[in-house]
């Protein structure tokens, strides 16, 4: 049969109504109604992006036309309405019956005789290209399929390592027959389709030898907060079928497209996958594919190299960007792609609108509220939300908590209590159970991320578990003196942060409720709201919140978590002593031969990330600014520590970074913020030294990050300090020679101001950032740097606490105020309101 297409003078094609099947180097994405979502984008890259480097195997596809000429000649539809007449999907038995004998009266229909002919023809116009018996893929591709709010993908059947013709007839045939899925039935019956309205077209395209290398799937877009910056790639050996069903656990990649256009080599984040499993042919077996086992060597290898990550993210926003001029609105894609193993060629085999995170309302701020009457034990809260118009149900009165504390984050967490008062007994902790101890450090954050809520005997709003909670979005209540006696472990507990400063701990699994806020009616400010973020992986979700950047990227979550390791231990791994650290160490850094190179792509990746999520706008990392009984609690860390009566004031901050005793530890992080910059083109990313003492030492500081690469003035980078000693006030005139902005600590502005220990619960009732000592401190500080004609902001804790000390920051003139990401929101209004009563 010859297959016809009409072409006008513009290039634009229609195909005629007659044609049963049609190359897909003849299609294009207005073809969808003809040939289906697919086999349209199949076409519609080949023709269009082809040009543009991305390579798309050819073959031929099946048309409406055809499938609806089978229907006719086979009497197929009353049959099919009939056995779909008294359907019902939620009848799990009902819904099994109907699709089987759907998809029996699709089988047991011969193809007429013209369609045969036409796949015939259109197969061996393949085989000459690629021989005899050429191996293809035979994919189903519905008319309704991959449209932006409804996703068919997956739903009818794909058949791989196709060979020969009498094969490629029997799979369009059972393709033909897929579209009556029992997924597909319930899915289309949901959605509102009529089952005989859409057809069916199948995709017949060249394989690509990914059994011989790896596949994928990848998204122009990060999938979990929806992100549009970011390229997410997952890579296993062998065929692609497995990663798509998620048999097994593929490699992850994530790639920042903005400055990969610019030429930018931005890979921030590389997880290996176990990746246990590989689909190949099954040559001189009786299947056309089977899965065989993954060698150990290549299990601890990356499917990809960088180069074919930095392609693949690239031909990812190419996709994107041509899907997105096409339909005049933005559309992130999802797409799947091979590695031809024989001619190592990477390839675009399917590309689809991405149609969860495109769909989600964004834009919404939301807050936590108790409903429940007093005495009431009721089922567990879920959060029942309601928009901000809605009243919020009173309670008659508030339950008697069984203990109180400071609370941090303005949440509310709820499960099973889990008492632990010793670091050894972690692995007793279950995903969603409470945390309950005394107090918590570094050794405790494994376990931390998994708690549903964090309640401690001991610590201040600025200790470690406070911080790291916030960090982390988890309630928390610190200080409350007797919970590990008064919380037995398995008791149902609400945690309640979300009654102002004071936290309270409740019997029961409360109800609450949510409410939600449309962010796009928050005003503007002059003072630049900025966040405090140490997690990358929660910058993409906070990115999303109103804001001017970040005011404080902290090193030491993303080192005490991702690295765990000292960076001398790294550095002279063949010289340390503690041979259960070093074991530990040589997992940790199986696939590096260079030990501090890890530490280095570990770090640039994390702060990268950050970096990235709020990019163009600044983000100020602050150096790592761990206490030395910290340093020593990371993996290797005993053997280069000091003892220290008082770690607080001790070795710590600048005085660290230029001593014999460090600098090699401290080059360490000058190269990952190099690459940082440099490699991944990160340029909003300013540097910001802790707990520096005296202006010449922070000139040394500079020199010793200039050895490295980093020069203060050079490719944009600017360098700030910590204002958090009253030597940073007392000569701030002096600093700014050196530096170029302030960030205040108000922790530790406070602390030394006053003299007492931040984490000493004797003198804790002292500590208040709005003492008139602290508050003058800070006047003198802004008031002489803005004379100076440099940047001063605040990243301390007090105005995420204090509305009030957020207004007295504004009324004198501060840059920028850095706050914790649950508390930007009401903070925001507070200074707007501040800014306008002060006009």
């Amino acid at each position: 049969m010859v297959i016809k297409t009409l072409v006008n003078q513009n290039t634009e094609h229609q195909v005629l109504p007659q044609a049963l099947v049609l190359s897909l180097e003849k299609v294009g994405i207005a073809d969808i109604p003809t040939v289906g979502g697919k086999n349209a984008s199949l076409g519609e890259m080949i023709q269009q992006l082809r040009r543009k480097g991305v390579k798309v195997p050819t073959g031929f596809a099946t048309t409406a036309n055809a499938y609806r000429y089978f229907m006719e000649a086979g009497g197929l539809e009353a049959e099919l309405r009939q056995v779909f007449a008294n359907l019902d999907v939620e009848d799990v038995n009902n819904l099994r019956q109907r699709g089987k004998q759907a998809r029996s009266l699709m089988l047991q229909t011969p193809f007429p005789e013209e369609l045969e002919q036409a796949i015939a023809q259109a197969y061996q116009d393949l085989c000459q290209k690629y021989g005899a018996d050429t191996d293809v893929a035979v994919r189903s591709s519905a008319t309704a399929e991959d449209l932006p709010d409804a996703s068919f993908a997956g739903q009818q059947e794909t058949y791989l390592n196709v060979h020969g013709l009498q094969a490629v007839l029997e799979t369009c045939h059972k393709c033909f027959a897929s579209i009556f899925t029992d997924r597909a039935i319930s899915y289309r019956q949901i959605k509102g389709f009529d089952h005989l309205n859409i057809a069916l077209s199948v995709g017949v395209q060249k394989m690509v030898r990914s059994d011989l290398a790896a596949s994928g799937v990848m998204f122009s877009i990060d999938t979990e907060t929806g992100f549009k910056d970011a390229a997410l790639i997952t890579a296993a050996y062998g065929l692609g079928e497995n990663v798509v069903q998620g048999a097994v656990n593929p490699d992850e990649y994530l790639v920042f497209k903005p400055t990969l256009k610019q030429g930018y080599r931005p890979i921030l984040k590389k997880r290996l996958g176990t990746k246990e499993i590989k689909m190949v042919y099954d040559l001189g077996g009786s299947k056309m594919t089977k899965n065989i086992p993954v060698a150990v060597s290549d299990r601890t290898t990356f499917a990809l190299n960088d180069d074919e990550i930095l392609q693949l993210a690239q031909w990812a926003y190419l996709i994107e960007e041509h899907y997105s001029k096409v339909r005049g609105v933005y559309t992130p894609m999802d797409i799947e792609w091979a590695k031809d193993g024989i001619t190592n060629e990477l390839f675009i085999v399917q590309a689809r609108p991405e149609t969860v995170q495109s769909q989600k309302t964004k834009n919404v701020l939301r807050s936590y509220h108790l409903i429940v009457a007093a005495g009431e034990q009721g089922s567990r809260g879920a959060g029942e939300k309601t928009a901000l118009s809605s009243p919020l149900p009173l309670r008659p009165s508030a339950p008697l908590p069984l203990v109180t504390g400071r609370s941090v984050g303005e949440m509310i967490g709820q499960g099973k209590a889990r008492v632990i008062l010793d670091v050894h007994h972690l692995e007793q902790f279950q995903l969603g159970e409470v945390l309950v101890t005394n107090r918590t450090d570094p050794d405790w954050e494994p376990i931390m991320k998994k708690a549903s809520a964090i309640v401690t005997n001991s610590g201040g709003r600025t200790c470690h578990a406070a911080i790291i909670a916030r960090e982390m979005g988890i309630p928390a209540i610190v200080g409350c003196g007797n919970v590990t006696t008064v919380i037995k472990t398995g008791q149902e507990i609400t945690v309640s942060c979300a009654e102002g400063e004071t936290g309270k701990v409740y019997a029961g699994l409360l109800p609450y409720q949510v409410q939600e806020i449309p962010l796009e009616k928050l005003p503007h400010t002059r003072t630049k709201i900025m966040m405090n973020v140490g997690n990358p992986e929660e910058a993409f979700g906070y990115s999303a919140i109103p804001n001017d950047g970040v005011g404080l990227a902290r090193m030491e979550f993303i080192i005490a978590n991702q690295i765990k390791v000292h960076p001398l231990a790294l550095v002279h791994f063949n010289e340390l002593k503690d041979e259960l650290a070093k074991y530990k160490i040589a997992e940790l850094t199986a696939q590096y031969a260079d030990k501090a190179q890890f530490f280095i792509d570990q770090l640039a990746q994390g702060i990268g990330t950050i970096a990235a999520a709020f990019y163009p706008k600044p983000v100020i990392v602050r150096l790592s600014d761990f206490k030395s009984n910290e340093y020593a609690n990371l993996l290797g860390g005993k053997q280069f520590e000091p003892q220290e009566e008082n770690p607080m004031i001790g070795w710590r901050g600048a005085s660290r970074y230029y001593d014999e005793r460090y600098r090699e530890g401290f080059a360490l992080e000058c190269r990952a913020m190099k690459k940082v910059r440099e490699e991944m083109g990160l340029t909003n990313v300013i540097l910001m030294v802790p707990f520096c003492r005296t202006p010449s030492e922070g000139r040394r500081v500079l020199a010793e990050m200039a050895k490295h690469g980093l020069v203060k003035g050079k490719n944009g980078l600017q360098v700030y300090v910590m204002c958090e000693l009253p030597s940073n006030v007392l000569l701030a005139e002096q600093f700014c020679e050196v530096f170029d902005g302030f960030s205040i600590g108000s922790n530790d502005l406070t602390q030394l101001t006053l003299g007492l220990d931040r984490d000493s619960e004797l003198v804790a009732h002292l500590f208040d950032e709005r003492d008139d000592a602290v508050k003058e401190m800070i006047v003198k500080a802004i008031s002489t740097v803005k004379q100076c004609e440099r940047k001063i902001g605040i990243c301390g804790q007090a105005p995420s606490d204090y509305p009030e000390f957020a207004r007295f920051l504004v009324e004198q003139g501060i840059d920028s105020i850095s706050l914790n990401p649950d508390s930007v929101l009401k903070t925001l209004l507070e200074i707007a309101a501040a800014e306008k009563g002060s006009l």
